[in-house]
């Protein structure tokens, strides 16, 4: 089974996105924010993490960074889920190592078909 951490400030999305999720069988964690994002990730192992971009502590920007820091944890695969979705705010995340970005707002579907691909990658 396929694990994902969702890091998103706003409870309402991150249960959007849990609903979308669940019913594709993947195991689900939740992060209120950058700070509990990272920390998970440096305790666990997981296949994906869905991180907004602005939240409080860290931004997704952060977290990815420091992860890219962490040894074994190269083959985990990020994706930007967020409202700024500039040309200068897809550069800035490929550069911190977040390898997919989704604009807000988004569909249910984009949002399974996408995960999909990257898990089956």
């Amino acid at each position: 089974m396929k694990r994902i951490l969702i890091a998103d400030d706003e409870e309402v999305l991150r249960m959007l996105i849990v609903d979308t999720l669940e019913e594709e069988g993947y195991e689900l964690e939740e992060a209120e924010d950058g700070v509990e994002a990272f920390e998970k990730v440096q305790k666990n192992d997981y296949d994906l993490l869905i991180l907004d971009y602005m939240m409080p502590g860290m931004t997704g920007i952060e977290v990815a960074e420091q992860i890219k820091a962490l040894n074994g944890k190269e083959r985990m695969k990020i994706m930007m889920l967020t409202a700024k979705n500039q040309q200068k705010d897809v550069d800035a995340s490929k550069a911190a190592g977040i390898h997919y970005y989704m604009a807000k707002p988004f569909s249910p579907l984009q949002l399974i078909e996408l995960v999909e691909d990257i898990l089956d990658a």
